[in-house]
C-alpha cells in the first residue's frame, strides 16, 4: 500500500504517516526501520509468532502425555502397542459392565460424600476412550505413507499399461503399413492388368459374370 502511494519515491524520505493517514492504525515510526524476519532465529526457536500465536515450523501430533492426559500405551513408536491397546479394550468392556451394574443397583440409603460408582466408571471410560483416539491419531502418518506408496504403485501400473497399449498400437500400425505395401505390389493392383472388369447384367435378378469363371465353367 505504501509503495503504491509513494510511487517511485524513496521510502526512507517520504512521510508514510501522511500517505496512510486514512487507515485506521498507522504507527508513527517510519516503516523503513522494519527489517526482514530472521530465518535463523525461527529455525533455532522452532516456531514463529503471528498475531500473538506461536506456530511450529514442523507440524507434529501432540501426544496425550503432552496434553496432561493419562497415557496408557508406550509413547515410543518403536515399541509395540498391540498388548497395551488390547488391555485398554478389555478394560473398556469391564468398565462398561461395571457401569451397567452401578446404574441397575438400588439407590444408596445414606448420602455419599465422594463420587458415585457410575461417575467413577464414566471417568475411566473417558480416559480409555482418549487413549484409543490418541493411538489412532498416532497412526495417521503411517496411513498417509501407506496411501502414498499405494497411489505411487497404481500410477506406475497405469503408466506401464499405457506404454503397453502404445506399443501394441505401433505394432498394428506397422502391420497395416506392410499390408498396404503388399496390396500395392499385387498384379491386379497395377494399371496394366490383363484382368477384365466385372460385368453386371440384369434380368431375373442381378448376376455377376466374370469371363474367367465362365470359361472355367464351359471347360468343365
Amino acid at each position: 500500500k505504501l509503495r503504491e502511494r509513494a510511487g517511485g519515491a524513496d521510502l526512507s524520505t517520504v512521510n508514510h504517516y501522511e500517505l496512510l493517514s486514512d487507515l485506521v492504525v498507522v504507527p508513527k515510526w517510519p516503516f523503513a526501520q522494519l527489517g526482514k524476519p530472521r530465518d535463523d532465529w525461527i529455525v533455532e526457536n522452532g516456531h514463529y509468532a503471528v498475531f500473538g500465536e506461536n506456530w511450529p515450523i514442523k507440524e507434529g501430533l501432540t501426544s496425550l502425555a503432552e496434553l496432561e492426559g493419562h497415557q496408557l500405551y508406550p509413547a515410543d513408536p518403536s515399541v509395540g502397542r498391540r498388548p497395551a491397546l488390547r488391555f485398554i479394550l478389555r478394560s473398556m468392556l469391564v468398565r462398561y459392565s461395571h457401569l451397567l451394574d452401578a446404574l441397575l443397583a438400588p439407590p444408596p440409603t445414606a448420602p455419599s460424600t465422594g463420587a458415585s460408582e457410575w461417575e467413577q466408571q464414566t471417568e475411566w471410560i473417558n480416559i480409555l476412550a482418549q487413549n484409543v483416539m490418541a493411538a489412532a491419531n498416532d497412526m495417521r502418518p503411517v496411513q498417509a505413507r501407506g496411501k502414498k506408496l499405494m497411489m505411487r504403485q497404481q500410477l506406475e501400473l497405469r503408466n506401464e499399461e499405457t506404454k503397453a497399449i502404445h506399443a501394441q498400437c505401433d505394432t498394428l500400425e506397422a502391420k497395416m503399413a506392410d499390408m498396404r505395401a503388399e496390396i500395392q505390389r499385387l498384379p491386379h493392383a497395377s494399371t496394366g492388368s490383363s484382368r477384365k472388369p466385372v460385368i453386371f447384367q440384369g434380368g431375373g435378378g442381378d448376376k455377376i459374370l466374370d469371363e474367367d469363371d465362365s470359361r472355367w465353367a464351359e471347360e468343365i
